[in-house]
């Protein structure tokens, strides 16, 4: 099981070079180097060079690097994707997949690329939202290996309105995780747009968690520390975990599948959840999860 944390992934404009040589330095734990809705027409030649010289030069230490290129039905994503392939980011990030077919057509774009980059998608039409398991399913025989929720614009092809609680979008929130989660796929929540408001921010977030999202795109990097508060385990559920996985591995319990813990009955279910926090976790501090 993939155990990297995704708590933040801060979207950056590629074409912006203070952005990108800030970046390094931010507690992100992805960067998103975008060329596409951020970057200017005139702008997207000049914005490729520089996320592919980003990539080269290194320097991110355990933040994962995403490059979202444009569209295949763009003027820019065929060079896109062949520069992006030579480069090898840990991942891609491609538009608007409607169907398994566009997906396909990606993936056979990046047959170029080192085996360690990934393609993550994101989930933004109202066309895809029918063929989300069909398209999660695909990352058994593909690079496809994470779901980005695109709020802004499947609010715009949906003519529904992005407000706090966002109504609207719950059932496509709870479908994305289910089928991410069916298949073995990483999952974000698409971006809140009140970056200078936190509150609004960690109510999203704690919104997001609640629904089993790994962590959620963010558009300023003010917004990267509330976000990786919410998404990090706390005291309590670490304790809590603490205390499972220490009463299943006493002898007493040997071979039980539920046990008496504090009042409570816990099941191997727990266990399992259990080991994912305190992995998460040590994922989070840096520490390399060890095999429990």
């Amino acid at each position: 099981m993939d155990m990297r944390p995704r708590r933040s992934a801060l979207f950056l404009p590629a074409s912006n070079p203070k952005a990108l040589a800030k970046a390094r330095e931010l507690a992100a734990d992805v960067v998103i180097l975008d060329l596409e809705d951020a970057v200017a027409p005139e702008a997207k030649e000049a914005a490729r060079a520089a996320a592919i010289a980003a990539v080269l030069e290194g320097g991110w230490g355990r933040r994962e690097l995403v490059i979202r290129v444009n569209g295949l039905d763009s003027p820019w994503g065929a060079a896109d994707l062949a520069a992006v392939s030579a480069a090898g980011p840990d991942a891609v990030l491609v538009p608007k997949v409607n169907d398994c077919n566009g997906l396909l057509a990606y993936n056979a774009a990046l047959a170029g690329a080192p085996g360690v980059t990934r393609l993550w998608t994101m989930i933004e039409t109202c066309a895809v939202v029918p063929e989300l398991g069909r398209l999660a399913a695909l990352g058994a025989s593909t690079r496809l290996a994470a779901f980005v929720l695109g709020t802004n614009d499947l609010a715009k092809d949906m003519r529904a309105q992005l407000k706090p609680g966002r109504a609207p979008f719950l059932p496509v929130l709870t479908a994305a995780v289910c089928a991410a989660r069916a298949h073995g796929l990483a999952v974000l929540d698409g971006v809140c747009n009140e970056f200078r408001d936190a509150a609004a921010l960690t109510r999203e977030a704690e919104q997001g968690l609640e629904f089993g999202f790994d962590g959620k795109s963010l558009i300023h990097p003010d917004q990267i520390e509330p976000c990786n508060a919410v998404f990090s385990p706390s005291a309590a559920e670490l304790d809590q975990a603490r205390a499972i996985f220490a009463a299943f591995a006493d002898p007493e319990h040997a071979s039980k599948g539920a046990i008496r813990l504090e009042g409570a009955m816990v099941e191997l279910l727990h266990l399992a959840q259990a080991r994912r926090t305190l992995a998460i976790a040590e994922a989070i501090s840096g520490v390399q999860p060890q095999a429990r």
